[in-house]
């Protein structure tokens, strides 16, 4: 029997939040350091690209693509986190702080409950069309 709950439409309490945090949050923390991971491989490939224009330098072809294939690994990384994090009904905000945003509804208007890694519980709020600057506390 095929289930047509679209958890992207998922409408969260702030009790549910809470709970679905056990499950995001280890998710959201891969995130954050898969994402720190990429961007400092990616750096590491900036520098090498302004070597390899300038003489090149002692380059070994078999280090710069370990750095390719490491972006990719980590890429790929942050994608299937973002994608978990999405499958849950929870919506990714930014990826380097783990920002995460849990649809909800106060009476009869749209809101997001706010949450990113480093917090304990979901303590903010802010309406649909508000961003991070417009949270407000519970």
């Amino acid at each position: 029997m095929h289930d047509d709950t679209d958890l992207s439409e998922r409408i969260f309490t702030v009790q549910e939040a809470n709970e679905a945090l056990a499950e995001v949050r280890p998710i959201a923390e891969r995130m954050v350091e898969a994402r720190r991971a990429l961007a400092e491989t990616t750096a590491r490939i900036e520098a090498v690209q302004v070597k390899v224009a300038g003489n090149g330098g002692d380059l070994s072809p078999q280090e710069v693509q370990e750095l390719y294939d490491r972006a990719g690994h980590e890429a790929l990384e942050v994608a299937g986190c973002v994608e978990a994090i999405t499958d849950l009904g929870v919506q990714v905000k930014d990826l380097d702080q783990g920002l995460v945003d849990f649809p909800a509804r106060f009476g009869e208007e749209d809101v997001l409950l706010c949450w990113h890694v480093g917090e304990d519980e979901i303590r903010y709020w802010h309406g649909a069309d508000e961003g991070f600057s417009g949270r407000k506390p519970l």
